[in-house]
């Protein structure tokens, strides 16, 4: 009679990062290996999330990221993070740019007194969070690319000048803890 051998038990597959890869726009993202519910293994990318990092390490507190993820939020609303586009295909008759909602004008006045408490676009902490925060840029790129008014920033400065900008920001929108704002 033939020996049969045991059948080893298949170790799951290791869950974690498995590599860290390029998107576009400077961005990067993880592949990060899980099991699925039925256990078989998954690899799926996720984005490298500036302010999720740094409220994992503990540098900024829960009201800045709230507040940050406020403004990220009403930009994406407003539009502001994608530039118009000529049409390559001219329909006659046809209008201009599309009429903005009710809701992305309001977004934008909101995301204007926002950068305007910050100093302006023109100010560090306004032009670090319309870039880092709003554009979703690094702060790698910010500093090395944007700077503010043109001059670059040295990379060691760029995390304190956004710690400060949200900050800020937190103020401006009222938040005292993660969900409680005042006045409420």
């Amino acid at each position: 009679m033939a020996k049969r051998r045991k059948q080893r038990a298949k170790k799951p597959a290791r869950s974690g990062v498995v590599e860290v890869i390029k998107l576009p726009g400077d961005r990067k993202a993880e592949i990060v290996r899980e099991g699925d519910p039925d256990g078989r293994p998954v690899a799926h990318p996720r984005a490298i999330d500036t302010l999720g990092r740094m409220r994992k390490a503990g540098t900024i507190t829960p009201a800045m990221f709230e507040a940050a993820r406020d403004f990220q939020a009403q930009f994406t609303i407003a539009a502001l993070d994608s530039m118009p586009m000529a049409s390559l295909v001219r329909i006659s008759g046809g209008g201009g740019a599309p009429d903005l909602t009710d809701r992305q004008v309001a977004c934008r006045e909101s995301v204007h007194r926002a950068v305007k408490a910050l100093g302006g676009i023109g100010s560090p902490a306004g032009s670090c969070v319309w870039h880092v925060v709003g554009l979703q840029h690094s702060l790698r790129q910010w500093a090395a690319r944007q700077g503010w008014c043109g001059r670059p920033v040295h990379v060691s400065q760029a995390p304190g000048i956004l710690v400060a900008a949200l900050g800020t920001l937190a103020a401006h929108y009222g938040y005292r803890s993660l969900h409680q704002k005042l006045g409420a």
